[in-house]
């Protein structure tokens, strides 16, 4: 599979968690406060719950259901109850296009 458009970067507001499902895989898009735009598995590895509903805050998404927060650059959970890390997905900037391919993920 190759990298496909999921967004504009003009469509990301800062800290606002966007779901995209390219390949049909969920992934949740944030911009965060510097401007960095990061993918991540959509769903908290302690319930199916959307991290796109959730709230961001510095470098890392908080599901809203149970409070786990995960690191938006290694997808690992900051806290409890959730303890197994989410996906953290490749980015490509093409002019205003974001990319992602969901079959290539970060090693962290």
């Amino acid at each position: 599979m190759t990298a496909e458009r999921v967004c504009a970067v003009s469509d990301l507001e800062q800290d606002t968690p966007l779901r995209v499902e390219p390949g049909g895989v969920p992934i949740t898009v944030i911009k965060d406060g510097e401007g960095v735009i990061h993918a991540i598995g959509d769903t908290c590895t302690h319930g199916d719950i959307s991290l796109s509903e959730g709230f961001v805050e510095g470098d890392t998404v908080e599901c809203w259901a149970h409070g786990s927060a995960f690191s938006l650059i290694t997808g690992k959970p900051q806290n409890l109850p959730a303890y197994e890390p989410v996906p953290v997905y490749v980015v490509e900037i093409d002019g205003d296009d974001v990319l992602i391919d969901p079959a290539v993920t970060k090693e962290v």
